[in-house]
């Protein structure tokens, strides 16, 4: 079992933007998926990002040449550079985990308005 901590969001104008940071309680070197999903409310949960031990990475067509994500195996962390954010990005986000479960954060709340 991997636990997970979002942290990182918040209140921003549209335009600004944000980073999120999820933390796990274990290495994460040799997870092979790490994920970043969203749910606005009342809509599903969507992927928008991920990446995989060797650092490929995919996004959302949404998200594509606004948002990066990273991994630090180092700091055992994986990263959501937001920019230019708009309010459709109004969600929570969720940090995922891959390996033989599938392992869930909480949950951090990003609320893009003016």
């Amino acid at each position: 079992q991997v636990q997970l901590v979002e942290s990182g969001g918040g209140l921003v104008q549209p335009g600004n933007s944000l980073r999120l940071s999820c933390a796990a309680s274990v290495s994460i070197f040799s997870i092979y998926l790490m994920r970043w999903y969203r749910q606005a409310p009342g809509k599903q949960r969507e992927l928008v990002a991920g990446i995989t031990s060797g650092g490929s990475t995919n996004y959302a067509d949404s998200v594509k040449g606004r948002f990066t994500i990273s991994r630090d195996n180092a700091k055992n962390t994986v990263y959501l550079q937001m920019n230019s954010l708009k309010p459709e990005d109004t969600a929570v986000y969720y940090c995922n985990a891959l390996t033989s479960n599938d392992n869930w954060g909480q949950g951090t709340q990003v609320t893009v308005s003016s």
